[in-house]
């Protein structure tokens, strides 16, 4: 069965000085995969902009943007189109051989394979002090602790806006136990790999529609790689694995890979910057 979505973007930008021109990178138009087709897009703006669509570095698209107008206020509004085929995220069966699992994901050919998503980052290094705030049991399988980490994550951390920000350091947000899903996502990265399982932070937009926890910007979640299955996402700002109500749009090692918009700006002073975000689907 195919769902269409219908996702409006929306940044407004304002600065205390005249902008002499500006180039901008937005990171936001879903990925194209086995269940996602991006059927078409658009972008407006309140400025005369020369704009392209290009692949960065980890191979996902990007809009490219540069204007030479002289501004004080930047608005764009981006739409999107999407019909994701709908999937069952259980829809494979985990190694019942735990000795298989545990020594498949210590073994030297497995750790080059993945390294890159097994690397600690300033977002992702868990502090020393929390090495067993969630110890893996060597009782269950590595798709049975993921599961359970999930859980943990969600129930460890509140959902509450304003209280971090994209620097906030892991230890703190461990220590205070708030945050939006980005916060919760690198709490869960930083876990899995602390225990040698691959981990990608993902971003992208939800459907909340259903009630999910989540904000007016852009969502988060994780891909871990589980043996005998590949790549599974899990959203523990929800404590459910990621099924049709989320669209990705792409992945890296955590959100410094994956920020929507990034951009230089010829001017002085200070800037503020909001986003809004809204999905809906098709019977909406």
């Amino acid at each position: 069965m195919l769902t269409e979505y219908t996702i409006t973007y929306s940044t407004q930008n304002e600065y205390d000085a005249l902008v002499n021109g500006a180039f901008w990178q937005f990171l936001i138009i879903p990925e194209e995969n086995e269940t996602q087709q991006l059927v078409q897009w658009h972008m407006d703006s309140n400025l005369q902009l020369s704009q392209n669509e290009s692949i960065n570095g980890l191979g996902f698209k990007t809009i490219h943007a540069q204007t030479k107008d002289r501004f004080t206020e930047a608005d764009f509004k981006a739409s999107f189109q999407v019909q994701k085929k709908s999937s069952n995220p259980f829809d494979f069966i985990p190694n019942q051989n735990l000795e298989m699992d545990y020594m498949e994901i210590q073994s030297l050919a497995f750790r080059t394979k993945h390294e890159i998503y097994l690397r600690r980052t300033g977002f992702t290094d868990l502090p020393i002090e929390f090495a067993a705030i969630f110890p893996f049991d060597s009782n269950k399988n590595i798709f049975e602790n993921l599961m359970g980490l999930n859980h943990w994550v969600f129930v460890y951390l509140f959902f509450k806006t304003d209280v971090t920000h994209v620097d906030t350091p892991l230890k703190e947000i461990i220590e205070k136990r708030h945050g939006v899903c980005q916060d919760f996502t690198h709490l869960f990265l930083a876990i899995a790999r602390a225990n040698n399982i691959p981990t990608r932070y993902v971003s992208g937009y939800l459907h909340q529609g259903n009630g999910y926890f989540g904000d007016s910007q852009m969502h988060a979640w994780a891909e871990a790689y589980v043996p005998q299955a590949g790549w599974v996402g899990f959203d523990p700002t929800n404590d459910i694995l990621v099924a049709d109500d989320h669209i990705k749009i792409c992945h890296g090692l955590d959100y410094s890979d994956c920020s929507p918009l990034k951009g230089v700006v010829y001017s002085s002073g200070n800037n503020k910057t909001s986003h809004s975000i809204e999905v809906r689907d098709s019977q909406q």
